[in-house]
C-alpha cells in the first residue's frame, strides 16, 4: 500500500509539473489574445439583439441598459423575452423602455415550450419577432462595453465566419461566494478557452454572445433543433462548424455577473457546468486535470512524505497560478478576487472537477435532469 501511495504521489507531482508549464503558457496566451487589436465594423447592418430573461438579478437593469446604449450607427432592434407573465424581469424591461422612448425595444411574453430546455424555447418565441437578418444573442447576466456591437459585427464580416462568440470574465456581486465564482471564470475558464483556441483544440461558442444570421440559423435547423439540449450554445456552435463555417472570437471580453449567495449555490452551478463539459467533451475534460497544478502538487507532497523537491514544486505551482492571475487581470482590466484567495479557489475547483465524475444529474431552473450521451436533457421528475 505504501508503495502504491508513493507511486500515486509521484504521478501527481509529474502532472503538477505539466500543469506548471500549462499555466505559464495560458498566462502568456491569455494576455496576448485579449490585447490584440481588431478592425471593428466597416459597415453597420441592422441587427436584432435577442435577450432571453428569467428572473431579475441585482444588476439586470444595468446589464440591459448597456445593450441599449451602444455606440453603433446602424439600426438596432432589442428583443427581451420571458415565459412567465409574473417574471420580475418584466418590470425591469418596462422601466427601461420608458426611459428610452426612441429605442426600438420590445418585450415578448410567451409561455410556449418546444422541448425541455426552456431557454431554447424562449429563444424560439423571441426570434419570431426579429425584424433583421443579423441576430445577436446574449444571456441576461452579461454586461458589455459601448463598442460591443461594432466589434461583434466587425468579426461577423470576416470571410467564412458563420457565427461570432465572445470570451467573458467574471463580475462579482457581493460576498465571498460571488467572488469565488468570478475567480473560477477568470482564472480557470478563460485561460482554458484561450489555450484551446490557440492550439486548435477547440472552436468554442458561448452563451455570452452568439451572433448569427437568420440564413445560417435556418441551415442548422433553427433554435428548435436545440430545444432538448442542455448546452444549447455549444450545440449551436457545433452545428455551425459542421456546415464548414468558422466561429470568430474577437479579442475582447464581456462580463458575466456572478451573484452566488451561498456555497451550495456556487457548488450547484459549478457541478452543473462541470457535468455539462464532461458530457460534451469527455477527453478534453479529463485532460483538464493538468490545470490544477497546486492541488496536484499538494497531494504529491503528502503522499511522498514532504521531501524538499515536493515543497519546492508546491511553491512554484502556487506562484504560477498567481502569475496567471496577474496576466489575466492586466489583459482584461478585471480583478475577480485577491491573490490570497487563489489557493482556496483552486482547491474548490479541483473538488468540483473530481465530484463531477460522480454526478449523473444536473439541477436547472428548479428541476433535475439526466443528460443523455448526446447531450439531450432527460427530465427525472424530481425537484432540485
Amino acid at each position: 500500500m505504501i508503495v502504491l501511495l508513493t507511486s500515486l504521489g509521484w504521478l501527481c507531482a509529474c502532472l503538477a509539473m505539466v500543469g506548471v508549464a500549462y499555466t505559464v503558457t495560458a498566462a502568456l496566451l491569455a494576455a496576448r489574445f485579449v490585447s490584440r487589436s481588431d478592425r471593428g465594423a466597416a459597415s453597420f447592418p441592422p441587427v436584432s439583439i435577442v435577450k432571453p430573461l428569467h428572473g431579475a438579478h441585482p444588476r439586470l437593469a444595468e446589464a440591459l441598459e448597456r445593450f441599449c446604449d451602444q455606440d453603433y450607427p446602424g439600426e438596432v432592434q432589442i428583443l427581451f423575452g420571458v415565459q412567465d407573465a409574473k417574471d420580475p424581469a418584466i418590470a425591469v424591461v418596462e422601466r427601461l423602455a420608458l426611459s428610452r422612448p426612441d429605442a426600438d425595444i420590445r418585450l415578448v411574453v410567451d409561455p410556449r415550450l418546444y422541448g425541455v430546455n426552456r431557454k431554447a424555447s424562449n429563444l424560439i418565441n423571441i426570434a419570431a419577432r426579429a425584424r433583421h437578418d443579423l441576430l445577436i444573442l446574449s444571456d441576461a447576466d452579461i454586461l458589455v462595453q459601448p463598442d460591443y456591437l461594432r466589434r461583434v459585427v466587425g468579426a461577423m464580416s470576416a470571410p467564412g465566419v458563420g457565427a461570432v462568440s465572445c470570451l467573458y470574465v467574471g463580475c462579482a456581486g457581493r460576498g465571498l461566494w460571488a467572488r469565488l465564482a468570478a475567480m473560477a471564470i477568470d482564472y480557470h475558464f478563460l485561460p482554458g478557452a484561450v489555450v484551446g483556441k490557440a492550439l486548435g483544440l477547440a472552436d468554442p461558442c458561448f452563451g455570452s454572445t452568439i451572433a448569427i444570421s437568420t440564413g445560417v440559423l435556418a441551415e442548422i435547423g433553427g433554435f428548435a433543433a436545440f430545444a432538448d439540449h442542455l448546452a444549447d450554445d455549444y450545440e449551436i456552435g457545433r452545428a455551425v462548424r459542421a456546415l464548414g463555417y468558422r466561429i470568430a472570437i474577437p479579442p475582447m471580453t464581456v462580463s458575466h455577473y456572478c451573484g452566488e449567495a451561498s456555497g451550495a449555490e456556487l457548488l450547484g452551478h459549478e457541478l452543473r457546468w462541470g457535468r455539462t463539459v464532461r458530457q460534451i467533451d469527455p477527453a478534453g475534460y479529463a485532460g483538464s486535470l493538468i490545470t490544477y497544478p497546486a492541488p496536484l502538487a499538494a497531494i504529491g507532497a503528502v503522499l511522498t512524505g514532504f521531501p524538499d523537491w515536493s515543497l519546492a514544486l508546491l511553491s512554484v505551482s502556487l506562484g504560477v497560478r498567481i502569475l496567471l492571475k496577474v496576466c489575466v487581470d492586466a489583459a482584461t482590466g478585471s480583478r475577480a478576487g485577491p491573490w490570497w484567495l487563489m489557493p482556496l479557489r483552486d482547491v474548490l475547483s479541483f473538488g468540483v472537477f473530481l465530484a463531477s465524475f460522480a454526478v449523473n444529474t444536473v439541477g436547472w431552473q428548479g428541476r433535475r435532469f439526466r443528460v443523455g450521451p448526446d447531450g439531450v436533457l432527460l427530465h427525472t421528475g424530481a425537484p432540485t
